[in-house]
């Protein structure tokens, strides 16, 4: 039977990291806007792509769509004792970088099943600009694999966040929009794949384009 809810344990933990540091901090330091968060779905599981450009971005994402979205970590993290337990209870799963991991894959898709949100960066890695050029397909596999839908999330602005030379996060303006629902590919075939990942992209880029 799938779960329809998050473990509670990840819930209350996301909750309280939200409400005591990351919603603060987006809304006040950051001045943080956001648009479109009507387009959520609070219930089913989704796949949340967005671009990447800082470090922040995970929690950033996670509290703007207002539901807890598991996002990839390096599995060298799920070797450190302590960490481990916290990031696996906040909903993080191990990636082996630089290769096709089914393990990941079976990770992200067993989140999916416990009602979570699962957190792919087009791009696969963080960009100067926060824009999304080289659009990579595993969004759409998972999408396609799970039989959900994606749901694109532009960041504007984290890029300027942590800059060169200073330790401190900038006090930059931060604006993230929230764009329609997008179907998954209809199979795994690899055109389908890179014809929704394309969408994604030109939406998401689209979306930061408008700015603040």
């Amino acid at each position: 039977m799938t779960k329809s809810r998050e473990p509670i344990i990840s819930l209350t933990l996301y909750r309280a990291f939200k409400w005591s540091i990351v919603s603060p901090m987006f809304h006040t330091y950051f001045r943080g806007r956001i648009y479109g968060v009507e387009n959520v779905p609070q219930s089913q599981p989704l796949v949340v792509v967005s671009n990447h450009a800082s470090y922040f971005d995970p929690p950033i994402v996670s509290s703007c769509v207002r539901r807890p979205v598991a996002y990839m970590a390096k599995e060298e993290l799920f070797e450190v004792p302590v960490l481990a337990q916290a990031i696996k209870l906040y909903g993080a799963y191990p990636v082996s970088r630089g290769s096709a991991d089914r393990n990941t894959i079976r990770s992200a898709l067993e989140c999916m099943e416990n009602g979570w949100a699962v957190g792919v960066f087009l791009e696969g890695t963080r960009t100067p600009d926060g824009r999304i050029k080289d659009p990579k397909r595993g969004a759409a596999l998972l999408a396609a694999k799970a039989k959900v839908p994606l749901l694109p999330v532009s960041i504007w602005g984290s890029e300027k966040i942590l800059q060169k030379g200073s330790a401190i996060p900038h006090a930059v303006p931060l604006t993230v929009r929230i764009g329609q629902l997008i179907d998954p590919p209809s199979s795994t075939n690899k055109e389908k794949l890179q014809a929704v990942t394309q969408q994604c992209a030109t939406t998401i880029n689209q979306m930061h384009d408008l700015g603040r």
